[in-house]
């Protein structure tokens, strides 16, 4: 860990606590800062308040203080999910404090250089999948972000030989000023969190941050398939490097339907890959390609892509019972997702989903909707997830209150050599505090079939 000076005597508020307003606390404090906590949730109910304040922190719990800036603040660190109006960020930006998350601290305290990754969908899965390949590779790397673990506690245990695989959300990046990777890769644009940024160029932006600070001896990967990605990639100053799922081309890495290539020539055949999905493809692209850069063996790529299946939640393999195939994918919380797991299955599929209404159409589903044989739906979207798969002949039509009737329900439908999906198409905000413990639920209730 650099034990930087810039935040000795300085007074840094700390707005949001969760894991990564925690960790970044207890860094800025060990560097010397002059540390506030302000949380919303009343002291007495949050040990990390408590923790914190015996540490010597200054704690302020249950309410956020309009004049909180006139302590005179020198930085803010925020939780990324607190959006840009709140008003003391807001305020924060008017008088000029730099606003960032904790992603920046990682960066300017870590001995070891950073690989970022983002994008729409596919980010957890390349950031899993490259971190297995480099870890198998003998290369120690570490990983890091949106993905589970905060980044500025990884960056401290950090050593110069290492390698950071970081998972970045929009939110994060930000809240980012020097923050640079060594490698960047954007996977895919597609609209998503805008009732956070407003606009999807606002949204764009955000993402393209993972390398507006990239030099020309960086590298950044990108989805050359995307025409609202190429347009970000000609801004950079990185070296360029394209995937593409079209087929075969000269520069970069890409695949066709029997092969990867690397620079145009034959690298791999996809026959040997286990993971399943089209959609993986562009994720397998991102994280061979950054392999390759890295120096990693090709034996072990080609070992990696023939045992890894997947991510948890993440068209996730839970269980075959009775010739029927049951399948996790309640990270999928927007259309988008579910088209992208509806078109990774041939067989005939029984789709549970259902959950949080924001009001969105379901109509980029209707395409791939043909092998859907029944749909169990449940939460605020049940009635419109039903009218709609009814319009799209769908025959199966359930509607439930949750995801053990669903997963019952589901069964009942099926036939042997069905795909049973739980594969949402919604947040899961109306019944679940996040999408994972929904996901939990449904490995759970598919477990108790018997």
């Amino acid at each position: 860990m650099k034990h930087i000076t810039q935040f000795t005597s300085k007074k840094v508020l700390v707005l949001g606590l969760a894991k990564s307003g925690v960790a970044a606390a207890e860094l800025l404090h060990k560097l010397g800062a002059f540390v506030t906590v302000n949380d919303a949730k009343p002291f007495e109910e949050s040990p990390d308040a408590q923790n914190l304040l015996s540490k010597g922190i200054t704690v302020i719990c249950g309410r956020h203080p309009e004049d909180l800036l006139d302590e005179g603040f020198e930085y803010v660190i925020k939780n990324p999910g607190i959006p840009y109006r709140n008003p003391i960020i807001s305020d924060a930006i008017s008088r000029g404090i730099p606003v960032w998350t904790e992603i920046e601290l990682a960066y300017l305290i870590s001995e070891a250089p950073f690989i970022g990754i983002t994008g729409s969908n596919g980010k957890t899965t390349t950031t899993t999948l490259l971190f297995h390949m480099l870890n198998q590779g003998g290369q120690k790397p570490l990983i890091a972000g949106n993905i589970g673990t905060v980044a500025c506690s990884v960056a401290q245990e950090a050593q110069e030989d290492q390698v950071i695989v970081t998972e970045l959300s929009s939110f994060q990046l930000m809240g980012i000023d020097q923050f640079k990777p060594k490698i960047s890769i954007l996977t895919n644009l597609y609209e998503a969190h805008l009732d956070y940024h407003g606009s999807f160029e606002e949204y764009g932006d955000a993402k393209f941050a993972v390398t507006k600070n990239q030099k020309s001896e960086d590298i950044f990967i990108y989805n050359a398939d995307q025409p609202a990605v190429v347009q970000y990639a000609n801004k950079t100053n990185a070296k360029l490097l394209p995937f593409s799922t079209k087929g075969r081309k000269q520069e970069g890495i890409s695949a066709d339907a029997e092969r990867i290539y690397w620079l145009g020539e034959p690298y791999l055949e996809r026959k040997s890959i286990a993971l399943p999905g089209e959609h993986n493809l562009e994720n397998i692209l991102a994280a061979v390609a950054t392999s390759i850069l890295m120096s990693c063996p090709k034996e072990t790529i080609e070992h990696v892509l023939t045992s890894f299946t997947g991510v948890k939640h993440r068209t996730q393999f839970v269980r075959e019972w009775k010739q029927r195939k049951f399948f996790n994918d309640s990270k999928a919380t927007n259309t988008l997702a579910t088209k992208s797991a509806l078109a990774a299955f041939n067989e005939p599929i029984i789709l549970i989903a259902g959950g949080l209404d924001r009001g969105h159409s379901f109509e980029e589903m209707r395409d791939y909707m043909g092998n859907v044989k029944a749909i169990v739906s449940f939460g605020e979207t049940a009635d419109r997830l039903i009218e709609f798969a009814k319009s799209c002949g769908v025959e199966g039509l359930e509607k439930v209150e949750n995801i053990q009737q669903a997963v019952k329900i589901a069964t009942k439908f099926s036939q042997p050599h069905d795909v049973i999906l739980l594969s949402p198409a919604c947040a899961s905000w109306d019944q679940y505090a996040n999408f994972e413990l929904r996901g939990d639920d449904f490995i759970e209730a598919v477990f108790q079939i018997n």
